[in-house]
């Protein structure tokens, strides 16, 4: 069996006494006290996570914006030095390799952050059609950073003790790459990004920076009641606020456009990998559609559970819980057209039980402004 890796943050959790799970092949962990009271902090006041188990892919070359725009779904033109823009890679028959974030750092020099179990797999895809080798060079560069999220109410004014940088003109998907943090010695890629609905920043520095800026983010943020969040309350956040998580709301075999992700599919912009079916799609409408679902018998839909309709399969489950929010059982399930339509009452197979549900309007929550 393969040993897991781990975070250059790993010795910083076992002071913690943080509970570490396997992760994609990666030691992480999934709470430190309890999911729900992480969700709770993260939602009130502030969490910290850390992310350096994703991936970082550096893309440069003077014909790099023309490659990103044939390998991804967004318009990349669009981005300038200091602009982020979430997107997605896609296969020729619209399934979905990955999804993730590229930022601009200066003209023709891309950084592209993926999903950690999937570095590997795109990196390849990437490299496998990269027509314009000489021009357009691509580099794993997972290796160099350590990626920390701060997210909450409370973030800004947390960071902002740290950091003579104006935070309040980094808008959100902008970043801001020469940002000094206390004293911390390397400075800092911070962009106003998350994966938990609430308002907050990403943080990339170099690897051997990293414990001492989670410790000192926990530190100086004590007085706002900043807690280390694992993997199990990142969860419960992203999916309350319906952003997607690959091999579930997304995969091989569903497409940005059955997900609910066509904002960030721009079939107009010319030809990319996979635009011939998305364009059909966004055109006719996908045969499937990813809705939210409420229970209203007892029990909780699970990734993989079945869906009916009078005793007809009719989707799958692509995540649910027990909303820490709403304090409901709430999902996502990914149905034919037909039975996408609010209040549609469906049921779910919940091991041996048909208990029923209803569909319901998404994002479960949305912050205020």
């Amino acid at each position: 069996m393969a040993e897991l890796k781990r975070t250059p943050l790993y010795p910083e959790y076992q002071k913690s006494g943080a509970k570490t799970i396997d992760f994609g092949g990666w030691d992480l962990p999934v709470q430190f006290s309890s999911i729900k009271q992480e969700h709770h902090v993260t939602r009130t006041k502030a969490g910290l996570f850390d992310v350096s188990h994703m991936g970082e892919i550096h893309v440069t070359g003077p014909k790099s914006q023309t490659f990103l725009q044939k390998m991804t779904t967004n318009d990349v033109a669009k981005l300038v030095p200091g602009r982020a823009q979430y997107t997605i890679m896609c296969y020729p028959d619209g399934g979905t390799v990955d999804d993730f974030i590229i930022y601009m750092l200066a003209e023709n020099d891309y950084l592209l952050v993926v999903n950690a179990a999937n570095t590997e797999k795109d990196y390849d895809w990437l490299v496998e059609n990269n027509n314009e080798s000489s021009d357009v060079l691509i580099k794993n560069v997972s290796e160099e950073y350590v990626q920390l999220a701060l997210q909450g109410p409370f973030a800004e004014k947390i960071l902002q003790k740290l950091t003579d940088t104006d935070l309040s003109a980094i808008k959100f998907f902008r970043f801001d790459q020469e940002v000094k943090i206390g004293n911390i010695q390397s400075t800092a890629l911070v962009s106003r990004t998350g994966y938990t609905g609430e308002d907050g920043f990403e943080i990339y520095i170099e690897k051997n920076a990293g414990p001492a800026l989670w410790n000192l983010l926990l530190e100086e943020g004590k007085e706002q009641g900043v807690e280390p969040i694992g993997l199990g309350a990142r969860d419960t956040l992203r999916f309350e606020a319906n952003l997607a998580l690959y091999g579930q709301e997304l995969s091989a075999t569903i497409s940005p456009i059955e997900a609910g992700l066509s904002f960030a599919v721009k079939v107009d912009k010319g030809d990319f990998i996979g635009r011939d079916v998305l364009k059909e799609q966004v055109e006719e409408g996908a045969n499937r559609k990813l809705v939210g679902i409420e229970m209203i018998d007892k029990g909780i839909p699970r990734h993989g559970y079945k869906v009916f309709y009078e005793g007809d399969e009719v989707g799958f489950v692509t995540s649910g819980t027990q909303s820490p929010t709403l304090n409901k059982n709430v999902g996502l399930a990914l149905v034919k057209r037909a039975y996408a339509n609010l209040d549609q009452q469906l049921t779910v197979q919940v091991r041996n039980r048909a208990l029923k549900c209803v569909v319901t309007k998404t994002p479960f929550y949305k912050r205020e402004k």
